[in-house]
């Protein structure tokens, strides 16, 4: 349509691989802003209940699921040389697909780094082995620097992803309003200096979906607006966050990994079984659930600041996440089952009637505060710009789309994370997509109204203590 702007070009063939609610949501954008040729483009899922929408797009759709032993024969003949693998599966590895990727010349984008089965929840692994801190630093060792390798972009969804950008828009804001200089930074430790300098104890990504559906959860299901299998997966890793230079002590529960950049820890409870305080603006203060996401580590990994080899600066940051209200039905019954899934799950789209997605970041310690800068796209609109998701998925499908766009436009940039990306193109391409985009102050801290009633062990001096905002 001549409304609709065409971000790139891609000559070869595009292999996406999974086609579950995020792909189904990301083909009709890629076909909208990328001019490449449909009859080399080809989706690959076990599961072809989607294969209708593949085909009505003109795009060829193959019921396959991909293992160990058939990923080269399989996906060799459809990638060529020089195409692009747009990975939004779950249980392919994520690793795997990039050594193919390398030797096929070809590009490739995930949203989360995934492992093969059972790496989530094999119990013949370490919990520092199953986490996402592990699963990072797996596909970081591919890279090669001095190697002219195809780029390999890795995370680059709405979180992980979309959210490394929004805290560099963040801090510029912050910075504004501080009185400080707004000239962006061009480099790692600038971005760190920064953040430093504006006083920045931590990162909440705090988000709360309100979309609603005209049919209730019932008992023995589990109900979710995103893919159910990966939300389940990652709740069932061990609750993760990047751990910053102002924490006073490591939580109870608090291990250090033995290995990597050490910009994070691991908590020895899921996060699905993980509560912290948060705030956003629709809902004021709010709890949600600490589950374990690749930008909790790279966020503060690419934050740190480092004099004569020694960490000075990082900001602690996590995941703080209340889903849907028939999600948290459903995620205290799993609880309730000991962690075994419900019988039955349902993936609202169609039926959901009203709600937003207000998805954004939470920059707190500084001297005005807590600032949240993100996205509140609504249901209504996200029908209104895209066909097959709801407002949950659009936030998702559009960064996959900029992750595309960014990636085509840098096609020799090796294995790189959200944090090392050009932000702002990226946001230009998403913006149409995410709704209103806002930034809002608040006075809320996780001492707010504490200690009330009871007693309650908390840090007095420093309201921002990661003490202070789990859920005991």
């Amino acid at each position: 349509m001549a409304e609709w702007k065409t971000h790139a070009r891609f000559p070869g063939p595009i292999v996406m691989v999974g086609f579950g609610s995020i792909g189904r949501g990301t083909l009709p954008l890629i076909l909208r802003h990328i001019d490449a040729p449909r009859e080399r483009m080809v989706v690959i899922d076990p599961d072809d209940s989607g294969r209708w929408i593949a085909e009505k797009e003109g795009i060829r759709f193959r019921k396959l699921a991909l293992t160990r032993e058939n990923l080269r024969s399989e996906l060799e003949p459809l990638l060529g040389r020089g195409g692009f693998l747009v990975n939004l599966s779950v249980e392919v590895s994520s690793v795997a697909l990039i050594e193919l990727c390398r030797q096929w010349n070809a590009l490739y984008l995930d949203t989360c780094i995934e492992p093969w089965p059972g790496g989530y929840t094999d119990p013949s692994l370490s919990m520092s082995q199953r986490s996402n801190y592990a699963l990072r630093e797996s596909a970081r060792a591919l890279r090669r620097p001095g190697h002219d390798d195809p780029t390999a972009l890795i995370a680059h969804g709405a979180n992980p992803g979309m959210v490394s950008h929004f805290v560099k828009q963040a801090l510029v804001n912050l910075a504004e309003a501080l009185g400080k200089d707004t000239t962006a930074p061009t480099t790692q430790e600038g971005w760190a200096r920064l953040a430093r300098d504006l006083g920045v104890k931590g990162i909440h990504i705090a988000e709360r979906d309100t979309q609603r559906s005209d049919r209730p959860k019932e008992q023995g299901e589990f109900v979710n607006t995103w893919s159910i299998e990966g939300f389940l997966s990652e709740g069932m890793q061990p609750a993760e966050l990047g751990f910053g230079t102002h924490e006073k002590a490591l939580p109870p529960e608090g291990r250090r990994h033995e290995f990597g950049c050490d910009a994070a820890i691991y908590l020895t409870r899921p996060g699905c079984a993980t509560r912290v305080r948060t705030w956003v603006p629709t809902a004021g203060p709010q709890i949600g659930w600490l589950i374990t996401h690749n930008e909790s580590i790279s966020i503060a990994d690419y934050l740190t600041l480092r004099e004569g080899g020694k960490v000075v600066y990082r900001p602690t940051c996590h995941y703080a996440y209340h889903p849907c209200d028939d999600t948290v039905l459903s995620l205290h019954e799993f609880q309730g089952r000991a962690f075994e899934r419900q019988p039955r799950t349902r993936l609202m789209n169609d039926e959901i009637v009203e709600g937003i997605d207000e998805l954004g970041v939470l920059l707190y310690g500084h001297a005005r505060n807590a600032y949240w800068f993100g996205s509140q796209l609504s249901i209504a609109e996200a029908r209104r710009l895209a066909p097959y998701q709801n407002a949950t998925g659009l936030q998702v499908t559009s960064a996959v789309l900029a992750g595309m766009v960014w990636t085509i436009e840098n096609p020799r940039s090796g294995v790189v994370d959200a944090d090392e990306i050009d932000w702002r193109r990226c946001l230009e391409v998403q913006l149409p997509y995410l709704g209103p985009v806002v930034g809002a102050y608040t006075s809320w801290t996780p001492l707010t109204g504490r200690p009330g009633l009871f007693p309650e062990d908390v840090d007095l001096e420093d309201p921002w203590q990661f003490r202070n905002v789990i859920v005991r």
